[in-house]
């Protein structure tokens, strides 16, 4: 069963938390109690088939031949090659590859699953109504929603992002969703956490939610706020540590890091989870680019998120409001639902500071560090010409966070870093990273792209192939304001 983090519901069904996606009084949906799963049971089993193990416990209101069904995504076909999350070795640690899906970011092995996790878990709600859903996203989220959800029935999707804020191939793999039930919103002189707070004020209006029941129709969310997208993301960090033991990487029952490139905690806060289910890890490590707030929070126990934002080369890490962070606040304080509700007071504008315990027990979980732009590409090039290897702006923030704790901690722990997505989706900051080794020109993102696959022999993500020359939708214009009157208008009017 699943509760709030803020105290205001209890004793939800995992369809519910699921359907609702947010809790209607504000505060997110957590397991009332967590599995103990080991994973030496998994051993020899198929993605899938540990994606089942893992998902089932918390799934007590499924069926085992529904969630046997929603999980055959990993092998037909939507994954490039039969291991959709990989685990490369490199150097003395390994890249857990999570972009091997049609939209070539890790949000695919969520978002894939998603569309049905919800569909079944109308049916159990017994709703008649078809589903809006509504979707803040800094990049990556966006397009891999829109590609889960599309021509699905009963269900409609509205992407916001932040008009000039994702790269081109992000913004060009949106307005290019094909689909009669998608749309997609431009928001102008907005960024992601505009986006995100809009949408969240959606959720928590009544009287929308009347109008558009009168409409049959209900909202719900394909954002990591809503369990059934968190929950996924549990899986590949049993599946890394079961390639690593395969790999002979580890010993049986040694401990793994996990580094994780963060924006909005999602998949942090799937590592923890994986970890309060038995999963040996021994330290979760976040990684910020320079919207550095959780480095700092870690640092202070002060969460200050107004402050100045950046667009950066990263930008599906431009979030200074982690609406995760609020999930494992929740379990660092204790599950003290008045903290949380406390700190997230909305009186409070952003900023917050937690008591010396919670601050004591989060600095035990996770180390934190941040890199700004030019360290960002500096890793991307000292790694390409230490191993041959590439990484996108995203995954290096995570290397070079990793190279600092090693440098702090000699800690010869084995090494995850979470790839989350593919260097093709930022090919002309890649290329300019690279600059000494190719001759590709990196102020076009479409000739960056295929001078990318030139110099690494690596191939053009099958999605991103021929993207330029695709017809596309074009986006919506939008005001961070005037989002509600929009979806008023949509929908409604």
């Amino acid at each position: 069963m699943y509760e709030s983090t803020r105290g205001n519901l209890y004793g939800q069904t995992a369809s519910q938390a699921i359907t609702l996606g947010m809790v209607p009084g504000g505060g997110l949906f957590v397991p009332s109690t967590f599995p103990n799963l080991n994973w030496q049971d998994l051993q020899g089993l198929t993605y899938g088939e540990v994606a089942k193990r893992v998902m089932m416990p918390y799934l007590s209101d499924f069926s085992e031949e529904a969630v046997a069904e929603i999980v055959k995504v990993y092998s037909d076909g939507r994954f490039d090659g039969e291991d959709p999350a990989p685990l490369v070795p490199v150097g003395n640690f390994g890249v857990l590859e999570l972009w091997h899906g049609p939209t070539a970011a890790f949000k695919d092995m969520a978002l894939q699953v998603l569309p049905d996790l919800l569909k079944n878990s109308l049916k159990h709600f017994n709703r008649e109504e078809d589903v809006l859903i509504l979707v803040a996203t800094s990049g990556d989220t966006g397009k891999a929603a829109l590609e889960g959800f599309k021509d699905r029935e009963g269900m409609h999707i509205v992407v916001f992002y932040p008009a000039g804020g994702v790269s081109p191939v992000q913004e060009r793999q949106m307005t290019t969703t094909e689909g009669l039930n998608t749309h997609v919103v431009g928001v102008v002189g907005g960024n992601f956490d505009q986006c995100q707070t809009a949408v969240k004020g959606i959720f928590a209006s009544d009287t929308l939610k009347t109008q558009l029941q009168e409409k049959k129709l209900i909202f719900s969310s394909a954002n990591s706020i809503n369990w059934g997208r968190l929950l996924p993301q549990i899986v590949y960090y049993y599946w890394a540590y079961l390639q690593a033991v395969k790999q002979g990487t580890i010993t049986p029952e040694g401990k793994i890091n996990v580094v994780v490139p963060t924006g909005n905690f999602g998949n942090l806060q799937a590592a923890f989870y994986a970890k309060r289910m038995g999963l040996p890890i021994n330290r979760i490590i976040c990684a910020s680019n320079s919207n550095n707030v959780l480095a700092d929070f870690f640092k202070t126990g002060v969460y200050q998120s107004q402050r100045p934002f950046f667009q950066t080369i990263s930008p599906s890490m431009d979030i200074l409001v982690s609406s995760n962070f609020e999930r494992f606040l929740y379990e660092m304080s204790g599950r003290d639902s008045e903290k949380i509700q406390s700190w997230y007071n909305a009186s409070n504008q952003g900023e917050f500071s937690v008591d010396s315990a919670t601050l004591k027990e989060c600095q035990a979980t996770v180390y934190a560090g941040w890199a700004n732009e030019e360290e960002t590409l500096q890793t991307i090039a000292s790694s390409y010409e230490d191993y041959r290897y590439v990484f996108d702006p995203h995954t290096a923030v995570a290397m070079k966070v990793y190279e600092d704790y090693l440098s702090a901690t000699k800690d010869q722990t084995f090494t995850v870093i979470a790839s989350t997505a593919s260097p093709f989706k930022f090919s002309s900051n890649v290329i300019r990273a690279l600059a000494k080794y190719s001759n590709s020109n990196c102020s076009d993102e479409w000739e960056a792209l295929a001078g990318l696959s030139q110099l690494t022999g690596w191939k053009i993500p099958l999605g991103l192939q021929g993207l330029d020359k695709k017809p596309e939708k074009k986006a919506t214009p939008c005001s961070p304001e005037g989002i509600k009157e929009l979806i008023k208008k949509m929908f409604i009017e």
